[in-house]
């Protein structure tokens, strides 16, 4: 739970919703599979050679995609690591924080690049579709058991 909360916009609640919900990270092959898992993916109405694709399916976890959506605001501001989330980096390894860091860049660069042609709504949503990936990436990272960090200590 600690290694998620490493990443802007997720504290101690939305971290814990993602650690209860998916449990074992590991068990997806691939980030998309979790994004399908969420119910981030496109819709689809397609026949023969016809696709369409339209918003997203809305058909998974909706206590995990409420989560990563509202967390994906906080994208919207400038990269920086401020008080409350040096704190809970701390301790924390260097890997984690790096990749924390380079999804605070990446994903605010995407949401005003979007934001600017789809609006804000949609644009959020794609970066909460683009941090599931980010996070997917650090959990897969994680020595021992596939869950997030739970010292026993915490409970």
């Amino acid at each position: 739970m600690a290694t998620l909360q490493c990443f802007r916009g997720l504290q101690v609640h939305g971290a814990m919703v993602l650690a209860t919900e998916l449990v074992n990270w590991r068990r997806y092959a691939s980030p998309r599979q979790l994004m399908a898992y969420l119910g981030f993916v496109p819709r689809e109405h397609s026949s023969g050679p016809r696709e369409r694709r339209g918003s997203i399916a809305k058909a998974g976890n909706t206590h995990c995609r409420h989560v990563l959506v509202q967390s994906a605001w906080a994208y919207r501001l400038r990269p920086k690591i401020g008080p409350s989330l040096a704190l809970r980096q701390q301790g924390q390894s260097a890997t984690v924080t790096i990749h924390a860091w380079k999804a605070q860049q990446r994903l605010y660069t995407m949401y005003h690049r979007l934001a600017l042609k789809r609006g804000p709504q949609i644009a959020v949503v794609a970066v909460a579709r683009e941090l599931i990936g980010f996070l997917w990436a650090v959990m897969q990272t994680l020595d021992g058991p596939a869950s997030p960090n739970v010292s026993p200590t915490a409970a």
